[in-house]
């Protein structure tokens, strides 16, 4: 499903490794960066003393990611010096993501398509900051910003980028939300189950068949149900928006972080739910046997085991050549080890991820330690050819286990 192109949210972005004097409150109180002459032409501007509304994001390890909505000042500390040159200076008040930064880390300055200011920080050699090098296709150089704009002719996002902008909080517009709209009519304002909303995914795009492509259907399948999930979230919160939140004391303000936490919960678990129903649906047109959250030692529970638990259970401890496992995880970051401690029978391991463009020690660590990444075709481009010629596709997956029980 096409929606867009980067230009259609930011109009430019800058990246640089911060310094001592950047990031280090004990090094410097300023709290200032210096701008370059080419992202004030191209996208900042040049107005002194500019305050801008800014979200500031911080993208962590696992589970550690978050936003601050705030503001920033931009202005000329050389104004009234007619003696020298200009030099402009971004101001940032201090606050989470500022407190949490460090000399070394990446700064991606960006300003999207409203005026609003985007100061995200990545730890330096991060996955996180690896997708962002690929997805701005720009990397810090030297000490100050290396930047770019954004053009009408830039190639059209596809599944591994609109993941990492999802990542840092952009919303999409969906370009057919009237056909969208139409199909989730039924359900009114309540979410039905995750089970019944993957398998409507797959029936409204009948033309993509897992028999012929299983990495293409995948991701056909699961852009079609985000798609389809965001368009009835969005009438379910607006709805619940609507009726307010009061209570006999007034403004409810629990009740309204409540449910606030409750929907970015249901996204999150909505997705990997999502994934795994997909996938066995990829399994089931492949004829491959299998069982999905099977109780295996220490009450672990793989999300795939093949062929069978009862296999699984009458195999030596060295395990069985026919066994093997699939973790699933859409977002795996540093959450890939507990894949290593399912399936005691099982000494090399398998792990599908939709994570775009991890990074190499992550991926060296996987290797080493006997695990072998499973990533969707289309997603494998944000990879370096090094990382691309040892990934496994979901079809690679599935002639392997296929092999193993003929």
């Amino acid at each position: 499903m096409n929606r867009g192109q980067l230009s259609d949210y930011f109009e430019g972005v800058g990246v640089k490794r911060l310094s001592a004097v950047d990031a280090d409150p004990e090094r410097s109180n300023q709290h200032e960066i210096g701008t370059t002459k080419e992202m004030r032409e191209g996208f900042l501007g040049q107005v002194h003393q500019e305050k801008a509304t800014t979200r500031y994001v911080w993208l962590g390890g696992d589970q550690d990611g978050f936003t601050e909505e705030s503001w920033s000042t931009h202005y000329d500390s050389r104004l009234e010096d007619d003696a020298r040159s200009a030099e402009w200076r971004l101001y940032y008040p201090t606050n989470p993501v500022t407190e949490a930064m460090r000399p070394g880390d990446s700064l991606f300055l960006a300003k999207d398509t409203t005026g609003v200011r985007w100061f995200i920080v990545a730890p330096q050699g991060s996955t996180s900051e690896q997708q962002l090098f690929w997805l701005f296709d720009r990397r810090p150089e030297g000490q100050s910003f290396v930047s770019r704009e954004f053009s009408d002719e830039e190639p059209t996002l596809d599944f591994a980028a609109r993941f990492i902008l999802d990542e840092i909080g952009v919303e999409f517009e969906e370009p057919e939300a009237d056909k969208l709209d139409t199909i989730i009519d039924k359900f009114g304002t309540m979410f039905p189950k995750t089970a019944e909303f993957s398998d409507l995914a797959r029936l409204t795009i009948p033309e993509v068949r897992a028999e012929d492509d299983p990495d293409s259907a995948l991701i056909a399948w699961l852009d079609h149900e985000e798609a389809l999930f965001r368009r009835l979230e969005r009438r379910v919160v607006s709805s619940r928006i609507e009726a307010g939140f009061v209570n006999e004391d007034g403004i409810d303000i629990d009740g309204f972080i409540s449910y606030s936490l409750s929907v970015q919960n249901r996204r999150k678990s909505r997705r990997g739910y999502s994934l795994e129903h997909h996938l066995e649906a990829v399994f089931r047109a492949h004829g491959v046997q299998h069982i999905r959250g099977a109780v295996t030692e220490h009450n672990h529970k793989p999300d795939f085991l093949f062929p069978n638990l009862d296999t699984y259970q009458t195999a030596p401890p060295e395990g069985n050549v026919r066994l093997t496992m699939l973790g699933a995880k859409s977002s795996c970051k540093d959450r890939w080890r507990q894949v290593l401690a399912e399936a005691e029978k099982i000494s090399r391991k398998h792990l599908l991820t939709l994570e775009p463009r991890i990074s190499e020690p992550q991926t060296q660590q996987m290797e080493a330690s006997s695990l072998q990444l499973v990533v969707p075709q289309p997603i494998q481009s944000s990879y370096t050819d090094s990382q691309q010629g040892w990934l496994w596709s979901l079809a690679d997956f599935i002639e392997d286990v296929r092999g193993k029980q003929t």
